[in-house]
């Protein structure tokens, strides 16, 4: 795992000098604290009017697979194609096997040279072979060009900035503002957005200019021009034809091959265990394919409703791991600029703090970790997707669907805590009479569309283009338009909301402390044969992942699967009232923020009231407008 910047351009103007690739480097070293390395060339024209680009490569080393010989960049023999590679590539002994039979040699063990040879072979079309994450970039210098990719399911960041004349890449933005002359100029619809999911969705960023290459794609830059285009794009809407019982054999083989496949490393290797279903379960497989106890993590607070300790402690004793448990008093104050500092634009999920600190307690015992991340998207374990049925229900009984939107849902009398049942039902009945894609929306974003427009001020809603948030998810539902509402729903989170949020929030936690983390329900193996299951394998009467408990119900105690879901987060509502009082009052309603013009204060100014009134709970949106406005105070003032 690592960190990976570079340049290439036509314009002797725009070269990336030797000082100028060292930060552009060195400001990613908490992505890489064991090495550095880089490659330049210089530009040059030749006659009679040839022009050979200039190249500069950066790297940051975190050291996984040969310790000693893995240095990057690394070139094929003859030095005709270079490569940088942040990620773990999963299936490397099996690719390399066949690149040594089809005549390659190698001279170390790691993963990136079989991306080399791989590439010889294939061109671009190399990635389509690779199970793992990755962000890449590929110079070809006998091609002249420069090849960008991207891992399927969007577990690796990488970010671009195309100019006339220059392209420059990065696993973080902080990366490309090392550059003179790199505008920081807000794009409004990524604040738009933003405010919208509490992320930015790609192809965007925060800034215009900048660009996140999506999950699934690579680009190719040459003769000035950048090609951007999918590798990876399954048929969502194809259903397998298969008994349960074929699907759950299936299941057990390949979910378990992922496992073995993500427990290589030479250095010490844990798993984060939260006590739900999916991160139990990795410890399960990982702790029968272990000749000796795993290392299990969990993170453990004094408020007992945001507490998991002892679900996982229950299921670290039945497996018999050497268990970690780390009690943890959240500080808001002491963490809040690391996250701005390390989160390179806006990001509003607040359980980026709890895994920023199993990340950091983890990191004191083991170099990489293993996660549940996926299970919910791929299995429909997502307590909102019973609303995702119930709806879809509705739909077809429009008596009912009028009784559920009347408005005397919304005369009962309120209730402050965001995740009680009267609210849930009251954000229910808003957007039950609403189009499919538009309730869902409104049920999972953070300001719905009237609240952003109260919010906003004349001049910053003039700026809006005329796109909306809701064509991101409008172009990945399309994928899954023809499976039933709930698989629809659950594929559409799986290309929008884990790379987007939960990828960015784990991948930026963990390595800001030097942590790799895996995710084994990400192996595109898994996601495929998931994908094209059938809901009523994975969800029946309102409950999900059955076929997960069909398949290994036997590994684990009944009383975890039995469990009701709890979210990874933090006591956000009581800390608005409380540790954050203050600092919210002033940055939010200070003269600065007022004076950028983006919202209107007297909007902001009620929120809070009501807020510290417990009139209603509205820390979610409180803390993304506090993140976005310390962000600017970071990064653009």
């Amino acid at each position: 795992m690592c960190g990976i910047t570079g340049a290439v351009w036509s314009d002797s103007q725009l070269a990336v000098n030797t000082d100028l690739l060292g930060r552009m480097t060195d400001v990613l070293q908490h992505r890489g604290p064991d090495d550095r390395g880089r490659y330049e060339r210089e530009l040059q024209i030749q006659p009679p009017y040839e022009t050979i680009p200039g190249v500069a490569l950066g790297f940051r080393r975190l050291s996984i697979i040969d310790l000693q010989r893995g240095q990057q960049p690394m070139a094929n023999e003859d030095g005709s194609v270079w490569v940088v590679f942040n990620g773990e590539i999963y299936n490397y002994e099996a690719l390399r096997c066949r690149l040594e039979g089809a005549g390659h040699h190698f001279q170390t063990e790691c993963d990136t040279e079989v991306i080399v040879h791989l590439y010889e072979d294939e061109g671009v079309d190399c990635f389509s072979h690779l199970n793992g994450m990755f962000s890449l970039a590929i110079w070809d210098k006998n091609q002249r060009r420069l090849v960008l990719g991207r891992d399927r399911l969007g577990q690796k960041p990488l970010v671009y900035r195309q100019e006339p004349g220059r392209l420059l890449f990065a696993s973080e933005l902080k990366s490309l503002l090392q550059v003179p002359g790199v505008p920081r100029e807000i794009d409004p619809s990524a604040v738009d957005e933003y405010l919208t999911f509490q992320y930015i969705p790609h192809p965007n960023s925060i800034f215009r200019g900048i660009h996140k290459l999506p999950p699934g794609h690579c680009a190719v830059f040459e003769q000035d021009q950048l090609t951007v285009r999918p590798y990876w794009q399954p048929d969502f809407n194809h259903q397998q034809s298969l008994s349960e019982a074929q699907a759950v054999e299936q299941l057990r083989d390949t979910f378990e091959s992922a496992i073995q496949l993500r427990m290589r490393s030479d250095v010490p290797l844990g798993a984060f265990l939260s006590g739900g279903v999916d991160s139990s379960l990795v410890a399960a497989i990982m702790q029968k394919n272990s000749s000796r106890p795993i290392q299990t993590f969990s993170i453990g607070f004094s408020i007992p409703e945001y507490d998991e300790t002892s679900y996982a402690r229950q299921v670290a004793e039945h497996l018999g791991t050497e268990h970690h448990e780390f009690q943890v008093t959240p500080d808001a104050m002491e963490v809040l600029p690391k996250l701005v500092w390390n989160y390179d634009e806006p990001f509003a999920d607040s359980s980026a703090i709890p895994t920023w600190y199993v990340s950091r307690l983890t990191r004191e015992h083991v170099t990489v970790a293993l996660s549940g991340d996926g299970g919910d998207e791929l299995f429909v374990g997502y307590p909102r997707y019973r609303a995702v049925a119930l709806g879809s229900q509705l739909d077809r009984i429009k008596p009912l669907r009028a009784l559920f939107g009347a408005k005397c849902w919304q005369a009962l009398p309120t209730s402050a805590r965001q995740k009680s049942r009267l609210r849930q039902l009251q954000r229910f009945s808003e957007s039950v009479s609403k189009p499919f894609l538009r309730r869902y929306l409104d049920w999972v974003c953070i300001f719905n569309e009237a609240r952003r427009g109260a919010l906003y001020t004349d001049d910053f809603l003039s700026s809006l283009p005329g796109s909306d948030p809701i064509e991101f998810l409008s172009q990945a539902h399309a994928r899954a338009s023809q499976r039933d509402a709930v698989t629809a729903i659950s594929l559409t989170d799986l290309v929008t909301y884990l790379p987007c949020d939960l990828m960015t929030k784990t991948d930026t936690a963990s390595m800001a402390h030097a942590l790799e983390c895996r995710q084994p329900f990400l192996d595109y193996r898994v996601v495929e044969l998931a994908a094209a299951l059938p809901s009523a394998f994975k969800f029946r009467r309102g409950k999900g992942k059955r076929i997960l408990h069909k398949a290994f119900g036997h590994l684990l105690p009944q009383a975890i699967w039995k469990r009701r879901k709890m979210g990874f987060g933090v006591p956000l509502d009581h800390w608005f009232r409380n540790e954050l009082r203050e600092i919210t009052h002033d940055v939010l309603l200070g003269e600065t923020a007022t004076n950028r013009g983006f919202f209107r204060k007297e909007t902001i100014a009620t929120l809070i009231r009501q807020h510290e009134a417990k009139e209603f709970d509205h820390a979610y949106r409180l803390w993304a407008l506090l993140i976005f406005e310390l962000w600017l105070r970071e990064w653009v003032d």
